[in-house]
C-alpha cells in the first residue's frame, strides 16, 4: 500500500453553504468527499487522481430521510446501512434496500454513501439499477440555486455525470409505489457477497385492470453507464399478464440483449453479459407474471 496522505489537502466546511463557495470560488478544484469508500482503492494504490478534497460528512443539511405522503427524500450523506434499516424503505422499495445489502462488506455499508456510490459513476455499483427501476430524482445545488435531475438523465458517460464543478448532490428522492406492484433485483458476480458485479438488474411494474400498466427496468455493469432498457419496457409495458408465455419472454429476452452494450473486462465478456441478463430477464418476467396472476 502505497497512500498518498503527503501530498493530500481536506477542507472541512462547516456548512453546505461554505461547501458550495468553496466550489464555486475553486471551480474543478475540489474533489467532494463524503464516506471514502471508493475513493479509498485508488488512495491506497496511489493512482488517486486529485489532491483536494472537500470533506462533507458532518453536513447536517445532506442527512436523514424524509417520508412525504407520495415521496421519499434521501439526504446525500445517507449510508447504506441506513437504507437497510429505514421501515418504510424496507416495506416500499425493497430493490434499494436488496442493492444495499450487496454493496461492499458492513464496514462499507456503515460509511459508504447513496450520493457517494451514484457520484463516483462506476457502471457497475449496484444501488443505481434500482433507482432506475424506481424512477428516482437527483438534487443538485449550487450557490445559484438547486435542480432537480432524473437520475437516467445523471450519467452522461463512463465516469461522467451532469453535476457541473460547482454543484453538490444533496438529496435523492423516489416516489412511493402505489397499488399491485412487483419488484425485483438480482446481482450477479463471481461470489454473492464482497464482488463486483459481472451482471445487475432492478425491476419495479405495477399492474392494473390485468395488464402491466408501469415497467421500468435498470441494468448495471452491461454499458459505460447505469442503465434503463427502453426497448424492452416498450415491449413489456401495457401487455396482457396472458401475454407472458414462453415465446413472448423469448422475444423480450432478445429485444434486452440488443439494448444492452456490455464490454468484456477483467470480470466477464460481453458474450456471458448478454446471455445471463437475458436469462435473469426471463426469471423476473416469469415471477412477475405468476405474481399477478394470483391478484
Amino acid at each position: 500500500m502505497r497512500g498518498q496522505a503527503p501530498s493530500c489537502t481536506v477542507q472541512t466546511p462547516a456548512s453546505l453553504a461554505g461547501a458550495l463557495e468553496i466550489l464555486f470560488a475553486e471551480k474543478g478544484s475540489w474533489r467532494p468527499l463524503a464516506g471514502g469508500t471508493d475513493l479509498m482503492v485508488p488512495f491506497a494504490a496511489g493512482t488517486l487522481p486529485f489532491t483536494r478534497f472537500l470533506n462533507l460528512w458532518g453536513l447536517e443539511e445532506l442527512q436523514g430521510i424524509e417520508v412525504a405522503p407520495d415521496s421519499l427524500t434521501l439526504g446525500a450523506l445517507t449510508t447504506y446501512a441506513e437504507i437497510r434499516n429505514h421501515p418504510v424503505l424496507r416495506a416500499e422499495f425493497p430493490n434499494l434496500v436488496q442493492s444495499a445489502w450487496v454493496t461492499g462488506a458492513m464496514a462499507i455499508q456503515n460509511r459508504g454513501t447513496l450520493a457517494g456510490n451514484i457520484a463516483n459513476g462506476s457502471p457497475a455499483a449496484d444501488t443505481p439499477p434500482s433507482l432506475l427501476a424506481y424512477g428516482a430524482e437527483v438534487q443538485l445545488q449550487s450557490l445559484a440555486g438547486s435542480r432537480w435531475v432524473p437520475y437516467e438523465s445523471f450519467h452522461t458517460g463512463y465516469k461522467q455525470t451532469a453535476m457541473l464543478p460547482e454543484e453538490l448532490i444533496t438529496r435523492i428522492r423516489v416516489h412511493r409505489p402505489a397499488g399491485d406492484t412487483f419488484h425485483f433485483f438480482r446481482k450477479v458476480g463471481t461470489r454473492k457477497a464482497q464482488a463486483i458485479s459481472k451482471v445487475c438488474l432492478a425491476a419495479y411494474a405495477r399492474a392494473e385492470a390485468g395488464r402491466v400498466a408501469e415497467f421500468r427496468l435498470g441494468l448495471g455493469s452491461v454499458a459505460p453507464v447505469p442503465m434503463r432498457a427502453l426497448t424492452t419496457e416498450m415491449l413489456i409495458q401495457g401487455q396482457s399478464i396472458d401475454a407472458f408465455h414462453e415465446r413472448f419472454i423469448a422475444g423480450a429476452k432478445q429485444a434486452l440483449m440488443e439494448d444492452i452494450r456490455p464490454i468484456d473486462d477483467i470480470r466477464s465478456t460481453a458474450s456471458y453479459r448478454r446471455k445471463v441478463a437475458a436469462n435473469v430477464l426471463g426469471q423476473l418476467l416469469e415471477e412477475m407474471a405468476e405474481r399477478f396472476r394470483r391478484q
